[in-house]
């Protein structure tokens, strides 16, 4: 599919037709067993565990988040806050010899727009309910209930599979407002030799990392590249475990009649699908296309948070 057709695909989608895919899509999750806590995981199972660490073949590993920043940034108002607790000083009277430990602590906003993080299930409110009719009242000032991030305590281990978007297009990002359909992933598949299977933990590059490393941070709310709804399509029919994107996977400004992030609704309230947001995919990318492979092992590991809506997470990928 051409870059041109693509771009002009965008076009507003309405309420009810948005509803209509909401509908389809929950419906088809329940029939495929991804109704329940564990939302899309169902679908990754031991046996595909086992199955994906065969995609290791030289050993090497490479990290998909972005360092944590500290300062503001267009697309960081609110950055992490990192603070000095402990650390040598002579000045003050220290003494060099002896035992001595520096220490520090952070505060994090999870859900930013510039670290690396994962959304879980209960993050998602939409028409009164979390993903799996359960009611938004589980999510209160004391932290959530149900479908919290403590669901993946245990990390989530599986086959990655890296489309890289701007590759197919050939440049080297798409443009904030640019939207990818069902069938520019499709074609993605077909150039890069690769095909999502069942259980696959989905890493789509836009090249948004590129972009502000290049021109700068900017607000992505004003203008962000993103998936369009109806990819959510392609996440259904290849039952993707895990969606993650080096934006946060929806397009802005949105252009879904009154829904301003429809990827996420779609994607974690009726398909039960773990986002992975603000991913840095840009060491990766290089490195499958050297290797002519765009599979690998790829480890996610939140941290134990049992009330939390979401994680800061450093995801590895393993070739």
């Amino acid at each position: 599919m051409g870059a041109r057709a693509v771009r002009g695909a965008a076009a507003l989608v309405g309420a009810a037709e948005f509803a209509g895919l909401a509908a389809r899509l929950r419906a088809r999750a329940q029939a495929g067993g991804a109704g329940g806590p564990r939302g899309a995981l169902a679908y990754l199972t031991p046996t595909q565990v086992r199955v994906a660490a065969g995609e290791i073949r030289t050993g090497r590993s490479i990290s998909l988040a972005a360092p944590v920043e500290t300062r503001p940034s267009p697309d960081n108002p609110v950055p992490a806050r990192h603070e000095m607790t402990a650390w040598h000083r002579p000045e003050a009277g220290a003494s060099g010899h002896g035992l001595h430990f520096s220490r520090d602590r952070f505060a994090t906003n999870v859900h930013g727009d510039a670290d690396t993080h994962l959304d879980a299930l209960c993050h998602v409110v939409y028409d009164g309910t979390l993903h799996g009719g359960v009611p938004a009242s589980t999510v209160t000032a004391d932290g959530a209930r149900e479908l919290t991030v403590a669901l993946v305590r245990d990390g989530i281990v599986g086959r990655g599979v890296l489309l890289d978007l701007p590759r197919l297009r050939g440049v080297p990002w798409l443009e904030p407002g640019e939207q990818v359909t069902a069938g520019e992933l499709a074609a993605a598949e077909t150039a890069q030799g690769v095909r999502v299977r069942e259980g696959d933990l989905l890493l789509v590059r836009l090249g948004h990392r590129r972009r502000r490393a290049e021109l700068g941070p900017w607000d992505p709310a004003e203008g962000r590249a993103g998936l369009h709804p109806e990819a959510m399509e392609f996440v259904a029919d290849r039952r993707v475990a895990v969606l993650g994107c080096d934006g946060n996977s929806d397009a802005a400004p949105s252009r879904t009649e009154d829904v301003a992030y429809p990827v996420h609704v779609l994607a974690v309230h009726a398909l039960g699908v773990h986002l992975l947001d603000y991913l840095r995919l840009e060491d990766l990318a290089p490195v499958c296309a050297a290797e002519g492979r765009w599979s690998f092992f790829c480890v996610v590991a939140p941290l134990r948070l049992p009330h939390a809506t979401g994680s800061p997470v450093n995801p590895i990928a393993v070739l």
